[in-house]
């Protein structure tokens, strides 16, 4: 017989993150701010991060369990790898709360991508 194991997952809390960027259209990025906000999009470059990204941010209440988001056509075990790595670009915060483990989006981050990307005349 064997013993199941439970798998601790790391909860990494994001620092808060002040936007970084005027629009990209006003100023030339300076190497540190073009590495960070270089991070933040390559993590959303992957599909699966990119749906896990979409459920999170679009759950209601405004956070989701991980046991929520989950389904999205890869093993459990890709899902926390995926969650860790949007965790560690600061998109996502995270808090254990018995079992489950409960994700927001980092909303300084989302307007700091979002402000760079503003190129309205």
């Amino acid at each position: 017989m064997s013993k199941s194991r439970m798998v601790e997952l790391p909860v990494v809390q994001a620092e808060e993150v002040v936007p970084c960027c005027p629009p990209i259209t006003s100023a030339e990025l300076s190497q540190a701010d073009a590495e960070r906000m270089a991070g933040m999009f390559k993590a959303l470059a992957d599909p699966v991060r990119l749906r896990l990204f979409s459920k999170v941010a679009s759950h209601t209440g405004g956070e989701a369990c991980v046991c929520d988001i989950a389904d999205v056509g890869v093993s459990q075990p890709t899902v926390s790898h995926h969650l860790k790595k949007l965790r560690e670009a600061g998109l996502l915060t995270s808090e254990r709360r018995g079992t489950w483990v409960y994700y927001k989006v980092a909303p300084s981050v989302v307007a700091a991508m979002s402000g760079l990307l503003d190129v309205r005349s």
